[in-house]
């Protein structure tokens, strides 16, 4: 059991990578657009316009697997300032301060800069194909992911 499961672990993250990019770009594209029925920040306000920017373009990279641990660093710390500066100031827990978005997108982010992309992300389709260039006939290393 544990083996299959070992084995399904690329295509669980990269569902998971793929769920929450797009639900972070969304969230970005409602701020920016007014999609969804959302209110649009200001073009250049701080912080609200550049956090929904971080959403939209963050969510995306992560989405498509492309730049996926850069992007979820930069994404996990503009929710981590969402959460402490916007949030927390209103009452300690998530619950009671609307900050539970915040803190999830946060922290699922930053599980993404140490798992990478998984299955299905462009960084794996980049990868395969600079390493397979360098190596040689012999060469039975793994590709890194």
């Amino acid at each position: 059991m544990t083996g299959r499961l070992n084995s399904a672990q690329p295509y669980a993250i990269g569902l998971f990578r793929i769920v929450i990019g797009l639900l972070f770009a969304c969230h970005g594209a409602n701020s920016l657009f007014g999609t969804f029925g959302g209110q649009t920040a200001e073009a250049g306000t701080w912080p609200g316009w550049y956090a929904a920017v971080i959403e939209l373009v963050g969510g995306s990279l992560v989405l498509l697997g492309l730049g996926t641990r850069a992007a979820a660093f930069i994404s996990s710390g503009a929710m981590a300032y969402a959460y402490f500066k916007v949030h927390q100031p209103e009452a300690l827990w998530p619950i009671e301060n609307n900050g539970e978005g915040a803190a999830m997108y946060c922290w699922a982010m930053f599980l993404l800069i140490f798992t990478g992309s998984g299955a299905f992300g462009l960084d794996r389709l980049f990868a395969k194909r600079s390493g397979a260039q360098g190596r040689t006939a012999g060469d039975k290393t793994p590709v890194a992911a």
